[in-house]
């Protein structure tokens, strides 16, 4: 089930998308091929953050529901509409470029039954550059210093949470691309629970 109105889903896939009509077909079938082999109720939620191209009939064609921004808000406002218009019991976050897999999902749908937040860690070569890596290597020591908690990926947008956890931290959020590592602070330090997953992505 997709997007029934007023259903109460095990599910809600929230992705932000931002001129992604070319990435967004193959990313949601493949979604909808992984939730659908796992027997989930879910919704697929696509936020098209005032797209200039056609991403919201690329997402609405492929059977997603599409929320839809009156102007270019940033990535963080779209998972937070998303988030806020979500009636799953977890929310899937997944970035619209189709970087992240949809193979993967099975994992992080089963460490959050145990953890308030997972987060998809990227491996070493799944960073585009030797210098992005070696900046999210700093971002990834100093957060683990002020959280007192090893931190793999800090900025990752591949991430399972509890709905009502999310909810309760939603006004923290940045509209930024920076609302990862604002997310994983604010559970750490309010002393939810953290687990990473290791994931390969493609390089965008």
């Amino acid at each position: 089930l997709c997007g029934k109105k007023g259903l109460m889903m095990d599910v809600s896939v929230v992705i932000p998308a931002y001129n992604e009509e070319n990435n967004l077909p193959n990313l949601i079938n493949g979604v909808k091929g992984v939730l659908d082999n796992l027997g989930f109720q879910y919704e697929i939620l696509v936020v098209d953050d005032a797209s200039t191209d056609q991403t919201a009939k690329a997402a609405d064609s492929a059977g997603a529901v599409v929320l839809l921004h009156p102007y270019n808000m940033g990535n963080g406002a779209a998972v937070k509409t998303g988030i806020r218009s979500a009636s799953g019991r977890t929310v899937l976050l997944m970035d619209g470029d189709g970087q992240h897999r949809p193979e993967d999902i099975p994992r992080l749908l089963e460490a959050v039954a145990d953890y308030d937040l997972v987060v998809g860690a990227r491996s070493a070569k799944s960073h585009a550059g030797f210098h992005r890596l070696a900046a999210n290597r700093i971002y990834n020591w100093l957060a683990s210093y002020v959280t007192k908690f090893k931190i793999q990926d800090l900025t990752s947008g591949f991430r399972a949470v509890n709905r009502m956890a999310a909810m309760r931290y939603l006004y923290l959020l940045p509209n930024t691309f920076s609302y990862p590592t604002t997310m994983t602070m604010a559970f750490l330090r309010s002393g939810l629970s953290l687990k990473y997953i290791l994931i390969e992505t493609d390089l965008r």
